[in-house]
């Protein structure tokens, strides 16, 4: 009785065992369930496998699923030119986007500078894919030839690819250096740097001539009479001070702020002067007029009394005798006789 139980008992615990190993190798499938992205680097991927971590500025997001070659999973059409985009490496990886809790869309985030980074942590060269924003101007979202199958997230050289890329560009522009021309430039600008240092050349007459200006001012500071320059500036300065101090100075600040005072009074009253002058002109104009309408009808009657005294004198010019002794002026019709 003994015996089938043992052997139960040992198939219970062994079974247990297989399921314990079994859920131990797929517990970072089962925990790291999300939604698939992916993303295509240009540069070599040593390092990154499959199950390695993607991280967002150092916080775990999710798991890398499946690295593969573009050209083995998307087709090329065959009207189109061959394709750069089917060099890459695509690397797909799922995230878990409850930890990071999105506030808009991939597209918003990808139009921002979300970019994915091949990294390597430390020495230990174990590579993983590090999401984090870059700038959208120096790394724009590039044109792929194929519509990808997930969500895609544009990628950015890794550091290690930008310090290579740096180097080589460094090493391309030596290359076109001509070192033996820019040596026998050193070498003669070193000869004539040599030519004049010379006894005689440029630069040893100038550094004579320097020597010689420093002794002068040299001399003339130490014959220049430094103590009693000291004391008359003081004693300008200590002038100036008095001066300023003084009661005469400040009679002529108080009596110029009085002037000041009066001047800004009569430029007050200023407007009102201007206003009665103005009333007085008015009051002339108005005179004016009246004194000339007046004078109208007087000068028409004087111009009426000098026709008539024209016309008697005329008269008495060709008939004085009529004039003075001719008959009573017609009676008006209808008087008596």
């Amino acid at each position: 009785m003994k015996t089938p139980f043992a052997v139960g008992l040992l198939v219970l615990v062994g079974l247990g065992l297989l399921i314990g190993f079994t859920l131990f190798l797929t517990s970072e499938r089962l925990r790291n369930r999300g939604e698939v992205f992916e993303t295509y680097i240009r540069e070599s991927v040593q390092g990154l496998e499959v199950g390695a971590a993607v991280r967002f500025r150092g916080v775990a997001l999710g798991r890398v699923t499946e690295i593969a070659l573009v050209s083995s999973r998307y087709e090329m059409d065959p009207r189109v030119q061959f394709s750069s985009a089917f060099q890459l490496v695509l690397v797909r990886f799922t995230l878990d986007l409850r930890e990071a809790r999105p506030t808009g869309s991939l597209e918003d985030a990808v139009r921002q500078g979300l970019r994915a980074r091949l990294s390597s942590q430390g020495l230990t060269g174990v590579g993983y894919i590090e999401l984090d924003f870059a700038d959208a101007n120096r790394f724009p979202v590039p044109a792929l030839p194929f519509t990808p199958a997930v969500n895609f997230i544009p990628s950015v050289p890794s550091t290690s690819a930008q310090v290579q890329d740096a180097a080589t560009m460094l090493l391309a522009r030596l290359e076109t250096l001509d070192f033996k021309e820019l040596f026998d430039n050193v070498m003669g600008l070193v000869t004539d740097a040599r030519a004049q240092a010379a006894p005689g050349g440029d630069l040893q007459v100038a550094l004579a001539e320097t020597s010689a200006l420093l002794r002068s001012l040299r001399s003339t500071v130490d014959t220049a009479d430094l103590p009693g320059l000291v004391v008359e500036t003081r004693s300008t300065i200590a002038a100036i001070h008095a001066l300023v101090d003084s009661r005469e100075l400040r009679q002529t600040l108080t009596n110029g702020s009085a002037a000041m005072v009066e001047l800004r009074a009569a430029a007050a009253r200023l407007p009102s002067t201007v206003n009665q002058l103005e009333a007085g002109l008015r009051s002339a104009r108005g005179a004016t007029l009246d004194v000339q309408a007046d004078l109208v009808p007087i000068l028409r009657d004087l111009r009426a009394m000098t026709a008539n005294l024209r016309d008697v004198t005329e008269a008495l010019r060709r008939s004085p005798s009529q004039t003075l002794l001719g008959g009573p002026p017609p009676q008006p019709a209808g008087a008596s006789r």
